[in-house]
């Protein structure tokens, strides 16, 4: 048996998300399928973690066994193959201990949220970001973020459906930064942990929005941090900002 450990690009905008479902082509499905069509192997496709309808990835990770030792730019040319009509890339292959697990040996993960803030509705990235036509200052949001690194009760910012035993986590890290474009400016939002509660990052982003646009003061956010209620958090930010950018282990 060999166990490979792959690497994968995906725009999420067609999926009901990583995880196989009835309701619809999840990209765990799409890639079990496509080893099948490749070696004729029936095999589970292990992730690093999910990621929801509309989320997209450039470096999520899994990996899978079959009985069929081969090269391992084989297996990620025909995975490639069979994966042409559908926006998902298998980036890079290699063959790896049994010990290694896409999952339970990560130390971290990295999450990208995107705004592009201008007054025109985005046309080339749609799908890819969220618009939002108010003007954020990014400084606000800056401090506002600061907040949140550390040992927290997120339960603010954990969704109601979260099947998380604790809302107790560790954020290792965020930043915001800004790059100007030609008309406004495109907002990346950058988080890293160990692991997320369900729609943790989107919760942080529609909250941070509000603190961007005026609407909260830095001291509000803070507020709704501390008070352990989601209720008193922002909206969820729409899902087609955000991207699983990296697994670390």
């Amino acid at each position: 048996m060999a166990r490979y450990k792959i690497v994968i690009e995906y725009d999420g905008s067609s999926f009901v998300g990583w995880q196989r479902q009835q309701n619809g082509i999840g990209v765990q499905e799409s890639i079990e399928t496509a080893i099948k069509e490749f070696c004729g192997e029936i095999v589970l496709v292990q992730g690093s973690g999910r990621t929801d309808a509309g989320v997209h990835a450039i470096a999520q990770v899994a990996h899978f066994d079959i009985e069929r030792h081969t090269d391992a730019n084989t297996v990620r040319d025909a995975l490639n193959h069979h994966l042409k009509l559908l926006p998902i890339s298998i980036l890079d292959v290699t063959s790896i201990d049994s010990d290694f697990h896409a999952r339970f040996s990560a130390k971290q993960r990295a999450y990208k949220y995107i705004i592009v803030n201008r007054r025109p509705p985005i046309c080339l990235d749609r799908g890819q970001a969220w618009w939002v036509p108010v003007n954020l200052d990014i400084e606000s949001m800056q401090e506002a973020a600061k907040l949140l690194v550390g040992n927290h009760d997120f339960t603010t910012f954990r969704a109601a459906d979260c099947q998380s035993n604790s809302a107790v986590k560790t954020l290792d890290s965020i930043e915001i930064s800004a790059l100007k474009c030609l008309i406004g400016k495109k907002i990346e939002i950058r988080v890293r942990a160990r692991s997320f509660l369900y729609h943790q990052v989107r919760n942080f982003v529609g909250s941070l929005k509000l603190v961007g646009e005026g609407r909260w003061s830095v001291t509000d956010f803070e507020d709704a941090f501390k008070a352990a209620d989601r209720k008193r958090g922002g909206p969820t930010a729409p899902s087609e900002g955000l991207y699983f950018e990296e697994v670390i282990y």
